[in-house]
């Protein structure tokens, strides 16, 4: 849960594929108190989803949020796009375990969700996971994710 003082902003965006599974999203974060940036897209009609997965690479990049949820219909585009920024450590998850895992180990900032594959529910409590894990500093994790951000 975001503090009451600084309220989180969590980036959101999708293509049309997730925009329905992005819309029960942004309001769950909304109830929850946090600021949402939806980068779009904004209707059911057909887009790129690169371009959505890279603006919200763009925008954590100048700083306007610190995490972030992406949704396209299989989840996989929309993660890869994401993931060519060296900044973004974007995962796919399935479930509340890969949610977990993705904090823990990965240190993942965005969370990538396949609108046509999971169900809202199942969404929403992954959702929380990530929200709520903290990354386990140190050791062979910190070790492997600096090397993530290394762009050789």
């Amino acid at each position: 849960m975001p503090s009451e003082k600084t309220p989180d902003t969590i980036a959101i965006a999708s293509d049309h594929g997730g925009f329905a599974l992005k819309n029960e999203l942004k309001q769950d974060l909304m109830e929850k108190g946090y600021t949402v940036l939806d980068l779009g897209s904004d209707s059911l009609e057909s887009v790129d989803y690169p371009d959505f997965g890279y603006a919200l690479a763009g925008a954590m990049k100048e700083g306007k949020a610190k995490r972030g949820v992406l949704i396209c219909g299989s989840g996989i585009g929309i993660s890869i796009a994401a993931n060519r920024d060296p900044g973004i450590r974007a995962a796919l998850v399935h479930d509340a375990l890969t949610a977990r895992l993705s904090r823990q180990h990965n240190d993942a900032n965005v969370i990538c969700f396949g609108g046509r594959t999971i169900g809202p529910e199942v969404a929403r409590d992954c959702l929380n996971i990530f929200l709520e894990t903290n990354f386990e500093e140190g050791g062979r994790h910190s070790r492997r994710v600096n090397k993530l951000s290394d762009p050789r």
